[in-house]
């Protein structure tokens, strides 16, 4: 490939094929994510990267070597990764005295950091101490999120609009009964967060609908909440942008109430009332005879008897 003024040209079909892969898109492809470790981590916290990486599949790059960066400082090696692998979204784990069990999730816009946010994990369960049968790989989870801080506080919005980003997985027209099995919950109580992973399991109930129960299958994390790093509301309303041509286009004289029901007006010409086709009864007919004098305006003649 050639650059000339800034305008990258390929030289190659598969250069070209490339370039195009990573074009801009009317449609968004499914976002990836890196997962890296720094220079200095515990064994927490590399088990922790790995169970992520496990509910992330196939959509996450796991790099296995240690990077020697600190993200809130300089955040120019992760662009640089983010734009080799093409991965919107990254974790990234460290350890140290200052904070110990250390995991920042973040996003990336136009390749540049959007926001980070540090969370500490204070208790942690792996899914190789739970020993259940596990969801498949790939399978698309069903996020909840529990707790009034995730309506109110602006930094655990933005986290929640981080974390539904990072696992919500591919877009889908319709989802089988038998494929909502997996549940990831987000609690927030008493400046922590809870997350935990269940596996629905659908019993018989005796009707139709079936009775669904949860069964935990790990990882399970409490988090604590530390640093952020939030884009401004101008950048981050510039990233949820969208093109026009994805704007659904609106038509008139068709309105929506509060409930969805949909409602439209009708435009229609003003009909003359005297041209009105009404219902004929036979209570209101007239005579042969009288029909004809009726229209001369004379009265029905009456036929004399004789006796």
């Amino acid at each position: 490939m050639t650059q000339l003024d800034g305008i990258v040209k390929p030289k190659t079909k598969r250069s070209k094929r490339f370039l195009e892969s990573r074009a801009p898109k009317l449609t968004e492809d499914v976002k990836n994510a890196m997962i890296m470790k720094g220079g200095n981590t515990s064994e927490t916290i590399t088990q922790a990267l790995k169970d992520i990486y496990s509910l992330k599949k196939p959509n996450a790059v796991l790099y296995k070597k240690k990077n020697i960066t600190r993200p809130f400082e300089d955040s120019t090696s992760l662009e640089f990764f983010s734009k080799k692998t093409d991965c919107s979204l990254f974790l990234f784990g460290s350890h140290n005295k200052k904070r110990p069990n250390n995991l920042i999730f973040g996003r990336l816009f136009d390749f540049h950091v959007l926001d980070m946010i540090e969370l500490g994990i204070e208790k942690y369960v792996s899914l190789s101490e739970i020993k259940i049968s596990k969801c498949p790989e790939g399978t698309k989870p069903m996020l909840v999120f529990a707790g009034e801080a995730f309506d109110t506080d602006n930094e655990h919005k933005r986290l929640k609009s981080l974390l539904i980003d990072f696992f919500r997985g591919p877009t889908v027209s319709a989802v089988r009964l038998a494929g909502l099995e997996h549940v990831l919950h987000f609690t927030a109580l008493d400046g922590k967060i809870y997350m935990r992973s269940y596996r629905s399991l659908l019993k018989k109930s005796g009707c139709r609908t079936p009775r669904i129960e949860l069964e935990e299958i790990g990882p399970s994390l409490d988090l604590v909440l530390r640093r952020t790093h939030l884009a401004s509301d101008d950048l981050y309303k510039t990233a949820h942008r969208q093109p026009k041509a994805l704007k659904p286009k609106k038509k008139k004289n068709i309105s929506h109430d509060t409930f969805g029901t949909k409602f439209g007006r009708l435009h229609m010409q003003k009909q003359d009332l005297t041209k009105l086709q009404t219902r004929k009864m036979k209570g209101l007919r007239k005579r042969r005879g009288g029909i004809v004098a009726e229209e001369e305006g004379q009265a029905p003649k009456v036929s004399k008897v004789e006796s």
